[in-house]
Protein backbone atom coordinates (compact mmCIF):
# COMPACT_ATOMS: atom_id res chain seq x y z
CA UNK A 1 0.00 0.00 0.00
CA UNK A 2 1.61 3.34 -0.94
CA UNK A 3 1.76 6.14 1.51
CA UNK A 4 0.39 9.37 0.43
CA UNK A 5 2.52 12.40 -0.48
CA UNK A 6 3.74 14.71 2.19
CA UNK A 7 4.15 17.70 0.10
CA UNK A 8 2.18 18.04 -3.32
CA UNK A 9 2.15 20.88 -5.63
CA UNK A 10 0.54 21.10 -9.15
CA UNK A 11 0.68 23.62 -11.32
CA UNK A 12 1.02 26.03 -8.45
CA UNK A 13 1.75 30.01 -8.78
CA UNK A 14 2.98 32.94 -7.24
CA UNK A 15 2.34 36.68 -8.26
CA UNK A 16 3.63 39.51 -5.32
CA UNK A 17 1.38 42.55 -5.03
CA UNK A 18 2.79 45.38 -7.85
CA UNK A 19 5.05 42.41 -9.56
CA UNK A 20 5.23 42.16 -13.55
CA UNK A 21 6.70 38.75 -13.13
CA UNK A 22 5.55 35.81 -11.28
CA UNK A 23 7.58 34.91 -8.66
CA UNK A 24 6.54 30.78 -9.01
CA UNK A 25 5.21 29.88 -12.36
CA UNK A 26 3.58 26.50 -12.52
CA UNK A 27 5.41 24.48 -9.38
CA UNK A 28 4.69 20.55 -10.03
CA UNK A 29 6.25 18.77 -7.49
CA UNK A 30 5.79 15.40 -5.50
CA UNK A 31 7.67 14.53 -2.31
CA UNK A 32 6.96 11.01 -0.64
CA UNK A 33 7.33 10.38 3.11
CA UNK A 34 10.83 9.98 4.50
CA UNK A 35 12.81 11.55 1.28
CA UNK A 36 15.13 14.01 2.50
CA UNK A 37 14.86 16.57 -0.68
CA UNK A 38 17.14 19.06 -2.43
CA UNK A 39 15.26 22.46 -3.43
CA UNK A 40 18.33 23.79 -5.70
CA UNK A 41 18.27 27.17 -6.70
CA UNK A 42 20.20 30.90 -7.63
CA UNK A 43 19.08 33.50 -5.46
CA UNK A 44 15.65 34.85 -6.23
CA UNK A 45 15.11 31.55 -8.08
CA UNK A 46 11.56 31.00 -6.13
CA UNK A 47 13.18 28.83 -3.40
CA UNK A 48 11.59 30.71 -0.62
CA UNK A 49 8.37 31.98 -2.01
CA UNK A 50 8.02 28.05 -2.09
CA UNK A 51 9.06 27.70 1.39
CA UNK A 52 7.11 29.87 2.65
CA UNK A 53 3.87 28.73 0.87
CA UNK A 54 4.85 25.45 1.88
CA UNK A 55 4.36 26.93 5.80
CA UNK A 56 1.46 28.76 5.15
CA UNK A 57 3.42 32.27 5.60
CA UNK A 58 2.20 33.57 1.92
CA UNK A 59 -0.96 32.64 0.04
CA UNK A 60 -0.76 31.09 -3.67
CA UNK A 61 -2.11 32.68 -6.72
CA UNK A 62 -3.89 29.66 -8.55
CA UNK A 63 -3.32 26.13 -8.59
CA UNK A 64 -2.48 23.56 -5.79
CA UNK A 65 -0.75 23.10 -3.04
CA UNK A 66 -1.57 19.88 -0.38
CA UNK A 67 0.79 19.54 2.87
CA UNK A 68 0.33 15.86 5.10
CA UNK A 69 -2.85 15.62 3.43
CA UNK A 70 -4.30 18.93 3.50
CA UNK A 71 -4.88 21.37 1.25
CA UNK A 72 -2.25 24.35 2.14
CA UNK A 73 -4.15 27.79 3.76
CA UNK A 74 -2.65 30.54 5.45
CA UNK A 75 -4.96 29.35 8.32
CA UNK A 76 -2.30 26.42 9.57
CA UNK A 77 -3.92 25.83 12.57
CA UNK A 78 -3.59 21.75 13.12
CA UNK A 79 -0.76 21.11 10.75
CA UNK A 80 1.46 23.42 12.53
CA UNK A 81 2.64 20.95 15.28
CA UNK A 82 3.77 18.69 12.58
CA UNK A 83 6.06 21.12 10.56
CA UNK A 84 9.30 22.52 12.12
CA UNK A 85 11.16 25.45 9.78
CA UNK A 86 14.63 26.36 10.14
CA UNK A 87 14.16 29.76 8.33
CA UNK A 88 17.47 31.13 6.58
CA UNK A 89 16.97 34.26 8.75
CA UNK A 90 18.29 33.91 12.78
CA UNK A 91 14.84 33.81 13.76
CA UNK A 92 15.58 34.05 17.92
CA UNK A 93 15.48 36.47 20.70
CA UNK A 94 18.22 38.36 21.37
CA UNK A 95 17.25 39.81 24.86
CA UNK A 96 17.15 36.20 25.97
CA UNK A 97 20.00 33.21 26.71
CA UNK A 98 20.53 30.45 24.61
CA UNK A 99 18.58 28.33 27.00
CA UNK A 100 15.80 30.46 27.06
CA UNK A 101 15.73 30.33 23.55
CA UNK A 102 15.45 26.69 23.79
CA UNK A 103 13.06 26.47 26.24
CA UNK A 104 10.53 29.35 24.58
CA UNK A 105 10.49 27.63 21.26
CA UNK A 106 10.05 24.04 22.94
CA UNK A 107 7.07 26.03 25.09
CA UNK A 108 5.51 27.31 22.09
CA UNK A 109 5.31 23.84 20.50
CA UNK A 110 3.75 22.31 23.74
CA UNK A 111 6.74 20.72 25.16
CA UNK A 112 6.05 20.59 29.33
CA UNK A 113 7.25 18.71 32.38
CA UNK A 114 10.06 15.95 32.00
CA UNK A 115 9.93 16.09 28.29
CA UNK A 116 10.38 19.30 27.97
CA UNK A 117 13.84 19.24 30.37
CA UNK A 118 14.95 15.66 28.77
CA UNK A 119 14.68 17.21 25.10
CA UNK A 120 15.89 20.88 25.88
CA UNK A 121 19.43 18.91 27.68
CA UNK A 122 19.56 16.59 25.13
CA UNK A 123 20.27 19.21 22.65
CA UNK A 124 22.71 21.25 24.80
CA UNK A 125 24.57 17.96 24.73
CA UNK A 126 24.09 17.31 20.90
CA UNK A 127 24.90 20.87 20.02
CA UNK A 128 27.75 21.26 22.05
CA UNK A 129 26.00 24.46 24.01
CA UNK A 130 26.60 23.39 27.70
CA UNK A 131 29.07 26.56 28.40
CA UNK A 132 26.98 28.76 26.15
CA UNK A 133 23.54 28.23 27.81
CA UNK A 134 23.45 31.25 30.00
CA UNK A 135 24.84 33.27 27.19
CA UNK A 136 22.47 35.69 25.56
CA UNK A 137 21.80 35.49 21.94
CA UNK A 138 22.90 39.00 21.35
CA UNK A 139 26.09 37.84 22.23
CA UNK A 140 26.90 34.72 20.66
CA UNK A 141 28.75 33.97 17.61
CA UNK A 142 26.96 33.51 14.12
CA UNK A 143 27.36 29.72 14.63
CA UNK A 144 26.06 29.18 18.12
CA UNK A 145 23.15 30.95 16.82
CA UNK A 146 22.77 28.63 14.01
CA UNK A 147 22.68 25.84 16.42
CA UNK A 148 20.20 27.34 18.55
CA UNK A 149 17.90 28.17 15.32
CA UNK A 150 18.01 24.63 14.40
CA UNK A 151 17.42 23.26 17.29
CA UNK A 152 14.35 25.82 17.72
CA UNK A 153 12.84 24.43 14.52
CA UNK A 154 13.13 20.29 15.72
CA UNK A 155 12.63 20.13 19.50
CA UNK A 156 9.05 19.22 18.72
CA UNK A 157 10.17 16.20 16.95
CA UNK A 158 7.77 16.94 13.57
CA UNK A 159 7.34 14.84 10.61
CA UNK A 160 7.78 17.07 7.95
CA UNK A 161 10.83 19.59 8.31
CA UNK A 162 11.54 23.06 6.19
CA UNK A 163 15.48 24.30 6.01
CA UNK A 164 16.43 26.84 4.11
CA UNK A 165 19.94 27.24 4.08
CA UNK A 166 20.91 26.31 7.88
CA UNK A 167 24.38 25.86 7.19
CA UNK A 168 24.75 29.41 5.76
CA UNK A 169 28.05 31.09 6.99
CA UNK A 170 29.33 28.43 8.83
CA UNK A 171 32.38 26.36 9.20
CA UNK A 172 33.25 22.75 8.10
CA UNK A 173 32.68 21.26 11.54
CA UNK A 174 29.36 22.87 12.26
CA UNK A 175 28.51 21.81 8.77
CA UNK A 176 29.61 18.57 9.40
CA UNK A 177 27.74 18.01 12.63
CA UNK A 178 24.49 19.88 11.27
CA UNK A 179 24.67 17.33 8.22
CA UNK A 180 25.10 14.57 10.38
CA UNK A 181 22.61 15.40 12.30
CA UNK A 182 20.19 16.02 9.91
CA UNK A 183 21.17 12.39 8.39
CA UNK A 184 20.10 11.23 11.40
CA UNK A 185 16.76 12.45 11.32
CA UNK A 186 15.73 11.36 8.03
CA UNK A 187 16.82 7.77 8.89
CA UNK A 188 14.79 7.99 12.02
CA UNK A 189 11.83 8.46 9.40
CA UNK A 190 10.84 12.05 9.45
CA UNK A 191 10.63 13.86 5.70
CA UNK A 192 12.78 16.64 5.05
CA UNK A 193 12.85 20.02 2.46
CA UNK A 194 16.55 21.25 2.32
CA UNK A 195 17.42 24.48 0.19
CA UNK A 196 21.40 25.17 0.05
CA UNK A 197 23.99 27.06 -2.18
CA UNK A 198 26.46 24.27 -1.06
CA UNK A 199 26.55 21.78 -4.09
CA UNK A 200 28.54 19.21 -2.78
CA UNK A 201 26.38 19.25 0.01
CA UNK A 202 22.98 18.41 -1.88
CA UNK A 203 24.77 15.77 -3.83
CA UNK A 204 26.08 13.66 -0.47
CA UNK A 205 22.69 14.37 1.70
CA UNK A 206 19.65 14.79 -0.52
CA UNK A 207 18.13 11.36 -1.84
CA UNK A 208 16.48 13.75 -4.95
CA UNK A 209 16.68 17.02 -5.91
CA UNK A 210 15.12 19.94 -8.00
CA UNK A 211 16.57 22.65 -9.45
CA UNK A 212 14.28 25.73 -9.97
CA UNK A 213 15.11 29.00 -11.34
CA UNK A 214 13.31 31.70 -12.47
CA UNK A 215 9.92 30.30 -10.96
CA UNK A 216 9.78 27.17 -12.80
CA UNK A 217 11.67 23.52 -12.04
CA UNK A 218 14.13 22.90 -14.38
CA UNK A 219 15.07 19.28 -13.66
CA UNK A 220 14.54 16.41 -11.07
CA UNK A 221 16.22 13.22 -10.12
CA UNK A 222 18.65 11.50 -8.52
CA UNK A 223 21.88 13.73 -7.86
CA UNK A 224 24.05 10.94 -9.84
CA UNK A 225 21.11 9.67 -12.28
CA UNK A 226 21.23 13.56 -13.06
CA UNK A 227 24.75 14.32 -13.55
CA UNK A 228 25.25 10.98 -15.48
CA UNK A 229 23.07 12.23 -18.04
CA UNK A 230 24.33 15.43 -18.47
CA UNK A 231 27.63 15.28 -20.75
CA UNK A 232 30.45 17.07 -19.55
CA UNK A 233 29.49 17.61 -15.66
CA UNK A 234 30.87 15.74 -13.08
CA UNK A 235 29.40 16.96 -10.14
CA UNK A 236 26.40 18.43 -9.22
CA UNK A 237 27.56 22.16 -9.33
CA UNK A 238 28.99 21.89 -12.80
CA UNK A 239 25.06 20.26 -13.69
CA UNK A 240 23.80 23.35 -11.41
CA UNK A 241 26.18 26.11 -13.28
CA UNK A 242 25.60 24.46 -17.14
CA UNK A 243 21.34 24.59 -16.31
CA UNK A 244 21.38 28.14 -14.49
CA UNK A 245 24.11 29.65 -16.32
CA UNK A 246 27.63 31.40 -14.39
CA UNK A 247 26.02 35.01 -14.32
CA UNK A 248 26.02 36.81 -10.86
CA UNK A 249 22.57 37.32 -9.82
CA UNK A 250 21.13 39.57 -6.88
Amino acid sequence: MSLDPVIRTFNLRKRYKGSKEEALKGITLTIQPGEFFGLLGPNAAGKSTLIAILCGIVGYSSGEAVLLGRKITTNMIGLKSRIGLVPQEIALYPSLTVLENILFFARLHGLSGRKLKTKTEEYIETFFLAEHRNKLISNCSGGIKRRVNLIAGVIHEPALILLDEPTLGVDTQLRTLISDYLTSLNRSGITLLYTTHYMKEAEQLCSRVSIIDHGLIITEGRPAELISSSPGCNDLGQLFLHLTGSELRE
